[in-house]
């Protein structure tokens, strides 16, 4: 086993990122998110393959004014489980 030792403000400090880290994964993500956002959590690039899915009804999405459409977190987060596949044994 081997021993680190650290001074006092270097532990504090470390102390202050994993609790900082920590609370960042802990904060509540909105239910509804942007297009873009919507692209980063499918690890998409191209707006057509979201309109795609949008309008395939794959995912679910609201459209609260007449150029704004927002999408489900959920139901992108549930498409990707859909479509994963478990290791091969």
């Amino acid at each position: 086993m081997e021993v680190v030792c650290l001074e006092t403000k270097a532990f504090y400090t470390l102390i202050d990122e994993v609790v900082e880290r920590m609370m960042e994964q802990r904060k509540e993500k909105p239910k509804w998110v942007s297009g873009d956002d919507a692209m980063e959590i499918l690890k998409i690039t191209s707006k057509t393959t979201l309109q795609k899915l949008k309008n395939e009804g794959h995912i679910k999405f609201s459209q609260p004014m007449k150029k704004l459409v927002v999408y489900d977190r959920q139901s992108l987060l549930d498409y990707l489980e859909k479509h994963s596949h478990e290791p091969f044994q």
